[in-house]
């Protein structure tokens, strides 16, 4: 799913794992980054519920490559605003 965060950027979000869980956003590196089922590996789903998203600018996320608005600020924001939508 996508979960737009300001007026031009939408990020690629999708979470996996028991609901009741041990909650985790996971955040991939970078620059430049994304996350794909890699990245599950770490993870017991029956004990986690994890949050994956790619980052402004990376991945599945539009608009790609995009530098404006893409600092660490808003950056920390985005993972506030996935944290309240689920």
């Amino acid at each position: 799913m996508y979960l737009q965060v300001d007026d031009i950027h939408k990020l690629n979000v999708y979470a996996k794992g028991n609901k009741n869980g041990v909650p985790v956003i996971f955040l991939h590196g970078g620059p430049g980054g994304n996350v794909d089922e890699k990245c599950e590996m770490f993870f017991d789903f029956k004990k986690h519920f994890v949050i994956f998203f790619d980052q402004r600018g990376c991945g599945k996320s539009i608009p790609f490559a995009e530098i404006k608005n893409n600092n660490i600020d808003n950056l920390v924001e985005d993972i506030e605003k996935i944290r309240k939508y689920y």
